[in-house]
């Protein structure tokens, strides 16, 4: 018995020794419980002012929007865009976009590119007519992180393509700011 453990004691240092150097190394860490999923969900609204490709017209507007954002940096953007101020023979612009969102955190700064798809409701001069088409935006921008729950929107420009629109293809762009609260 006395021989077994002889040869017990040396290994056991040796054991001990590597758990003693390999403490440092093997260090974990838990993600805090408040943002163990990662996801954030923004709401806000912007001031929009577009300049359409249809009579060179200049439209200003409200915008609704709800940005999801994870730790990956992908995200998704959904928007709501009404575009009835400064209208000139009851010409107006209603858009509806849903699309992914790429963001990276630089400091309290947020750049990101965005790619959306909805429809548009367009009304006609003197109501003439009204018609419903597909809107593909592109787009980009930066935030900016004022406090821990609400976000400057600092610009945030846009560039609208209507591929069937009724006279040939159109081509819209804009600008917003705005502010953004985080709800989730």
């Amino acid at each position: 018995m006395i021989l077994r453990l002889s040869r017990l004691v040396p290994a056991a240092a040796v054991l001990a020794l590597l758990l003693v150097f390999a403490a440092p190394f093997a260090c974990s860490q838990v993600i805090p419980s408040a943002d163990a999923g990662g996801i954030k969900i923004w709401a806000g609204a912007e001031a929009s002012a577009f300049k359409l490709d249809y009579g060179d017209r200049k439209l200003g507007g409200i915008t609704a929007l709800v940005d999801v954002d994870t730790r990956s940096g992908i995200g998704l953007e959904g928007e709501a865009r009404w575009l009835e101020y400064h209208q000139k023979a009851n010409v107006h612009v209603e858009t509806y976009s849903i699309g992914a969102r790429y963001h990276r955190n630089l400091s309290k700064f947020q750049p990101y590119a965005k790619g959306l798809i909805g429809f548009g409701d367009f009304n006609f001069p003197y109501n003439y007519a009204t018609g419903r088409y597909t809107v593909v935006t592109m787009g980009g921008g930066v935030d900016y992180l004022w406090k821990r729950r609400v976000s400057i929107r600092a610009a945030d420009l846009e560039y609208h393509l209507w591929p069937q629109f009724t006279y040939g293809s159109m081509n819209d762009m804009g600008l917003s700011v705005g502010v953004l609260v985080r709800v989730f």
